[in-house]
């Protein structure tokens, strides 16, 4: 059976993801990624000219997930703080079911940003997921249950605290298993951004 040019592609994203969780960014090779998909590096520039375009695909790609994923979410007819404690269940479960993503954005998009200079400058190749975000937050404002504050401000208080724990808990720090943070995380996030 025939895979598709976007089934590949998609395919050796996801190696990717793996290959810089385990070994870093700057140690994995597109020789790497070709031998663990089986393919030739040659084969591999039909789809990627380079590691610097695949890994901002990676970025574009991971931001699109969690976007989607939120934009579900936001068209809920709930509460700010019940859309809270879903995203944190989100983020948590994605955190622990695919942590190669939560792992590429803390690891390689915050930490390597020269990486992505040319044309993910600023918030540019994670907009899907930020948009999310600015529509929670305008949304919550809208209905009065959140504070009207600078975005960035509030972005990083949520963003920060859940991503944290993330990385916290992919370190083997935290004492007890991520989910049994959602409740008390959730209600400090809640706290510090209600009207």
């Amino acid at each position: 059976m025939k895979v598709s040019k976007e089934a590949k592609k998609e395919q050796i994203m996801k190696t990717a993801l793996e290959l810089f969780a385990k070994k870093g960014f700057y140690t994995t090779t597109i020789a790497d990624i070709a031998r663990e998909m089986g393919m030739s590096v040659g084969n591999m520039y039909n789809y990627f000219p380079s590691k610097e375009s695949l890994a901002k695909e990676l970025l574009i790609y991971t931001s699109k997930k969690f976007g989607e994923e939120i934009r579900k979410i936001n068209e809920m007819d709930i509460t700010s703080k019940e859309k809270i404690k879903k995203i944190v269940e989100l983020y948590f479960k994605m955190a622990k079911t695919e942590p190669e993503l939560v792992d590429y954005f803390m690891r390689v998009y915050l930490s390597n940003k020269e990486i992505f200079n040319n044309g993910c400058e600023g918030m540019l190749c994670v907009s899907a997921f930020v948009t999310e975000i600015m529509i929670f937050f305008e949304e919550g404002v809208r209905k009065k249950e959140l504070k009207n504050q600078d975005f960035f401000a509030a972005f990083g208080l949520f963003m920060g605290y859940i991503g944290g724990l993330a990385f916290l808990n992919r370190e083997g720090i935290l004492g007890k298993d991520l989910d049994e943070y959602i409740e008390p995380v959730s209600e400090n996030i809640y706290n510090a951004l209600k009207a």
